[in-house]
């Protein structure tokens, strides 16, 4: 496994976290941030609320592909729409410790600025559909699966843009799982 400049090793494409969370300026003139992608590593941080992070990583990574960036919401659709989530862990104390973490410099994120539209399809369920007016043509439009699936491709390629030679760092003194 490579070692990223932090000292962490793991594997090249591990499996990812997208998470919608409340805009924040990351800095005086810089561009929102709404959206953020963290290695599902980050999960097992001592700063994130254990075991519950412990126990989202293992739904996060059992059978999936290396690379996969897996949105909340299709975790949410794969625990019955939500009903399983107290069984697993509190996605939202989880997610809030992921963004402090993120602020605090203790872990690396691709920090998106995602416009309404693709920010709400990876909000959505992997077979939901969106059904938008379009102001200027004056229609309706329906958006799907594979739009979805186009938003998180382009994600992909922003992450591998980022990645480049080191991948992201998930923190330090992670606990053992």
């Amino acid at each position: 496994m490579p070692e990223s400049q932090h000292g962490f090793q793991q594997a090249v494409g591990e499996v990812y976290l997208l998470f919608a969370h409340e805009a924040y300026f990351p800095w005086a003139g810089a561009q929102e941030v709404n959206t953020s992608v963290v290695a599902a590593a980050s999960l097992l941080h001592p700063h994130v609320l254990q075991p519950d992070g412990m126990q989202i990583y293992d739904r996060l990574t059992r059978g999936r592909r290396l690379g996969e960036i897996v949105p909340l919401a299709t975790l949410t659709y794969e625990l019955g729409g939500g009903a399983a989530w107290p069984r697993v862990g509190d996605w939202e104390t989880v997610t809030r410790d992921l963004l402090r973490l993120i602020g605090g410099g203790g872990c690396d994120a691709l920090s998106l600025n995602l416009s309404v539209h693709d920010r709400t399809l990876v909000c959505c369920g992997p077979h939901s559909t969106l059904r938008s007016y379009d102001g200027e043509l004056g229609e309706y439009r329906t958006y799907g699966p594979a739009d979805r699936d186009e938003v998180l491709v382009s994600i992909g390629r922003e992450l591998a843009r980022v990645e480049a030679g080191c991948v992201l760092w998930p923190g330090d003194n992670l606990v053992s799982w």
